[in-house]
C-alpha cells in the first residue's frame, strides 16, 4: 500500500498527465506526454520513446480490473506502483529511454540546463531546479550520467524514502 509520501510524489507526476484535470488518465493523456517528448526528445528514436511511453498504458489500465473503464485513477496507479518490484527491467528500460530524451545533445550526460527541460517538458511550464539538481548529481561534477539517472528515476518510482535524491527527479515537491 502507497504511502502519503508516494501518494504526494506520483500524484504530483500523476496531474501533469492528467491534460483535461478530471482525475483519471486515459490512453489519449500518454500519447500527449509521448508527443510532447518527440517534441524536444533528444538522442532517443522518436519510435522507441513513443513506445516506451505508450507501453505503460496497458500495464496501467489492466490495474483497473476488467471492469475497468479506459480510464485509471490514481489509487489504480499507485496499486501498479505498488508491483514495481518486480517489473524492474520495464522501470529500467524506461529510465533509458527517458535519459536519451533528456540528453538534448547526444553527449551521454545530462546537464542541468537538460534536467530543466525534462522538468518543463513533464509539467507543462518552466521550474527552478536550482536547488533539485545539485541533490541529484551526486558526485557534484555538473552533470547526471546514464547510472545516475537510472537509480533515481527507480528511487523515485519505486522507493518512499523522501531523503532519496531520486524521489525528486521530477522536481520539488507540491506542498
Amino acid at each position: 500500500m502507497a504511502s502519503e509520501f508516494q501518494r504526494k510524489k506520483v500524484g504530483g507526476v500523476f496531474r501533469a498527465m492528467d491534460l483535461d484535470g478530471d482525475g483519471r488518465l486515459t490512453q489519449a493523456d500518454f500519447q500527449a506526454l509521448a508527443h510532447r517528448w518527440t517534441a524536444v526528445a533528444g538522442s532517443v528514436p522518436p519510435e522507441r520513446l513513443v513506445s516506451v511511453m505508450t507501453g505503460w498504458w496497458p500495464v496501467l489500465r489492466a490495474a483497473s480490473g476488467p471492469d475497468g473503464d479506459e480510464a485509471v485513477s490514481l489509487d489504480q496507479v499507485l496499486h501498479v506502483v505498488d508491483g514495481l518490484g518486480d517489473l524492474a527491467d520495464a522501470v529500467a528500460g524506461t529510465a533509458d529511454a527517458m535519459f536519451e530524451a533528456i540528453d538534448l545533445n547526444g553527449d551521454g550526460l545530462i546537464s542541468r540546463s537538460e534536467y530543466g527541460a525534462l522538468i518543463e517538458t513533464w509539467n507543462g511550464a518552466p521550474s527552478t531546479t536550482d536547488e533539485i539538481f545539485p541533490r541529484l548529481d551526486l558526485d557534484g561534477d555538473g552533470h547526471l550520467t546514464r547510472d545516475e539517472f537510472r537509480v533515481h528515476w527507480t528511487e523515485f518510482w519505486a522507493g518512499d524514502d523522501p531523503d532519496a535524491p531520486g524521489s525528486y527527479v521530477f522536481g520539488a515537491l507540491a506542498e
